[in-house]
């Protein structure tokens, strides 16, 4: 039975025509408002697509002796994500997707059943109306997809307990001003963490975002490795490979602690006996250094966290995100549409690629920042100072981050070398 007000209108995403109840401005920025029937968020429309070529390139990798990858997209709406991973990604991969889409809303999924009626694989696709958070539980699964408005935190348990032996969880959360520290009490009382406000203070959301997974992880025996975290506009976003392991689940505390900025000559050394700073840092007062977690810092330091310390992603993973591989997946029949869809893809994933050689590194330095940390010279561009330190035989590449910024393996006293030599 076709939803009120079928057949709407026509938005296109991707490779893909979708149908809403009502029109919504493609290029919109920022946060919708709250839940209403045919809800789809433009503004999440590089979320999807990298969420595609995630599972392209998952499917094909960590899940590629999976025959039927069962996936939960909870909170799906008019199953716009659900519609672009059966559309966009090959072949391969897509005939072996068993999809379950959970919604509350009735009249929404009216719409997400519509739309579904033109895709080949549609009889690969199950959908639900009810709490996700009871669907979860229902089985095991290799892929959960998790959307929700504000907060992911009441989710997480769940989703640990419903993995597979192998599974990957992708995690968005819009309560930005929390994660990112403007708002410390839902911080506090959300994620039990802190945020110093400099320049830094969405990757250490990212960070606190990873904590949070990571530690109801380890409450059902098991462990995270971090794929993909990314700042986007009003929203965070981290997908993660989950994995069972007692052993690593008891180790947590060994990839949590702390952000310090402006660290003083023992904060450093401390950070490098630790294992979470080069030794070649050892003299040198970088911007910001991580601790331990037993390494309490004083709270009135410039301090973060606890908040996760490794890797914010993986470099085979981040070197999928192409820009070839986003101009891939759009298919749209019109032309100038297509090229509109193309130019929003590659925006996507820009940086992301590059980025994942240098995302070993122990600094993302933000450059607007370092004439007033070092106390000389003009704000460098991010681009010739990774250049510069490639040229010095580092590691160093543009961050996707969304202030002007580099990450590098180079030891603080190279980094400021290079801002020296081109000021």
């Amino acid at each position: 039975m076709e939803p009120k007000g079928w057949p709407g209108v026509v938005y296109h995403e991707g490779g893909i025509e979708h149908r809403l109840p009502t029109e919504v401005d493609r290029d919109r920025k920022g946060p919708a408002g709250k839940y209403r029937a045919g809800f789809l968020n433009p503004a999440m429309s590089g979320n999807r697509t990298r969420s595609v070529l995630m599972l392209e390139h998952i499917g094909k990798t960590l899940l590629g002796g999976v025959k039927k990858i069962q996936i939960l997209d909870a909170l799906c709406a008019t199953g716009i994500r659900t519609r672009r991973w059966l559309e966009e990604t090959s072949e391969g991969v897509s005939s072996r997707l068993r999809i379950k889409m959970c919604d509350m809303d009735e009249e929404a999924l009216g719409w997400a059943r519509a739309n579904l009626e033109n895709d080949d694989l549609k009889k690969n696709v199950v959908v639900i109306q009810g709490d996700a958070r009871k669907e979860i539980l229902r089985q095991g699964w290799h892929w959960i997809d998790l959307d929700p408005y504000g907060s992911p935190v009441p989710f997480l348990d769940l989703a640990m307990q419903a993995t597979a032996r192998r599974s990957v969880i992708s995690i968005s959360a819009t309560d930005t001003a929390a994660l990112s520290g403007s708002s410390p009490g839902p911080l506090r009382r959300r994620y039990g963490a802190r945020v110093h406000m400099d320049g830094l203070k969405h990757d250490s959301g990212l960070r606190i975002l990873l904590a949070s997974a990571a530690k109801a992880a380890a409450r059902h025996d098991r462990v995270i490795r971090p794929l993909l975290s990314v700042w986007d506009s009003h929203h965070l976003r981290v997908t993660i490979l989950v994995e069972r392991s007692k052993m690593g689940a008891s180790a947590i505390e060994e990839n949590l602690g702390w952000r310090v900025a402006s660290p003083d000559d023992s904060t450093v050394d401390s950070a490098i006996q630790a294992g979470l700073l080069p030794r070649h840092d050892s003299g040198s007062r970088p911007m910001h250094v991580m601790l331990p977690l037993y390494e309490y810092p004083n709270l009135n330091t410039g301090v973060s966290g606890p908040l996760w310390t490794g890797r914010i992603g993986d470099p085979d993973v981040m070197a999928s995100m192409s820009e070839a591989a986003a101009e891939g997946i759009c298919k749209v029949d019109d032309l100038e549409m297509n090229q509109k869809e193309v130019r929003r893809a590659k925006q996507a994933v820009r940086r992301i690629c590059d980025e994942g050689k240098a995302i070993h590194g122990s600094h993302l330095v933000i450059t607007d920042a370092l004439p007033s940390f070092v106390g000389e010279g003009d704000p460098p561009s991010p681009s010739k100072m990774a250049e510069a330190l490639r040229e010095d035989g580092f590691c160093a590449e543009v961050s996707r981050y969304a202030e002007p910024s580099f990450r590098t393996d180079a030891p603080w006293s190279a980094v400021l070398q290079a801002f020296r030599g081109l000021s």
